[in-house]
């Protein structure tokens, strides 16, 4: 007999697992998150990854609608020298420092984004993406040289996004975080750190969660890779005995507040992490759910699971 599977986008919030829900991974009121709304538009936690990209569009719109006044505003050119292509729009507050090495706008006709930076942020030698979708920078956020930015994006207060990070679009980050690897359709919230060179995708950080360096968490499976896109399955959930479909292609992480995952740890997709969860380095750690409050280890040595042999003669 074959069994049920769950549609989960089709449930109403009051039936999704407690495990699947997004107040089991984030203490909104201990920790507020400028953008916790995307959740409320959403019945699970795994559900807000595809809804990302339609809540940061429209989030853009409004919030630089709203701040035009009083503002510097510059039309394809920048205030510093820079490589400019195509149709693009600048906004400056006060006090900021906006010197990207390059500026790559839309080709596409009647199609102009904006990027805008609030008072005190700083831009040095970046290349900036304003090809896609537009770019949000909070007051204090230092970007360095040689970071790539993609929009839509919206980066919060205080962020350091350093030398070599690349933001791929549909990204959202909070207040100090501080950033150095590759994201993409990614929520990070307040004081998250990704700050060694790795990738991570369709994935959702909570309050000062740490990926130590090289960690990375996979969002799709090694053999849904090797199928044409159209042919790939969702990805299926066993939670409280019973199987849902989360109705996603692609999903990494889910890290609730406070998780750590060690150096050169990885996650399968449909990782759950809830709060107070820590893995260790070198751990692999298998679709599911784990935590809170729990220690993820991968001691082969101490548990047999290196094979020792001999080293023959290699001479």
């Amino acid at each position: 007999m074959t069994e049920a599977i769950i549609k989960l986008d089709q449930m109403g919030k009051e039936k999704v697992p407690a495990a699947l829900r997004a107040q089991t991974y984030f203490d909104f009121s201990a920790h507020p998150f400028a953008h916790q709304a995307i959740f409320e538009r959403t019945n699970s936690v795994c559900g807000a990854i595809p809804a990302i990209e339609d809540y940061t569009v429209e989030w853009l719109q409004n919030a630089i609608a709203e701040r035009r006044t009083g503002v510097e505003i510059f039309h394809n050119n920048a205030p510093e020298a820079s490589y400019t292509t195509g149709n693009f729009e600048i906004l400056l507050e006060a006090e900021t420092v906006f010197a990207p090495a390059h500026i790559i706008g839309s080709h596409a006709e009647n199609a102009c984004y904006s990027i805008y930076l609030e008072k005190g942020a700083r831009i040095i030698g970046a290349d900036i993406y304003l090809d896609k979708g537009s770019i949000y920078i909070g007051a204090e956020t230092i970007i360095e040289p040689c970071v790539g930015i993609r929009g839509p994006a919206i980066v919060g207060k205080r962020n350091e996004i350093r030398q070599g990070a690349y933001l791929r679009g549909n990204c959202i980050l909070g207040d100090a975080c501080t950033l150095r690897g590759e994201l993409k359709n990614v929520i990070m919230m307040n004081e998250g750190n990704f700050p060694h060179p790795s990738y991570l995708g369709d994935s959702i950080c909570g309050y000062m969660t740490h990926f130590g360096n090289q960690a990375t968490a996979a969002n799709l499976g090694i053999y849904e890779g090797a199928k044409n896109s159209a042919d790939r399955r969702t990805i299926l959930l066993r939670c409280d005995n019973k199987v849902f479909d989360s109705g996603i292609r692609k999903m990494g992480v889910c890290m609730g507040d406070f998780c750590q995952v060690g150096c050169n740890a990885v996650s399968d997709p449909g990782t759950f992490l809830k709060p107070h969860t820590i893995v260790y380095s070198l751990t692999r750690i298998s679709k599911g759910f784990y935590g809170p409050n729990e220690v993820l280890k991968n001691k082969p040595f101490e548990h047999g699971v290196i094979e020792r042999a001999p080293l023959q003669s290699i001479n």
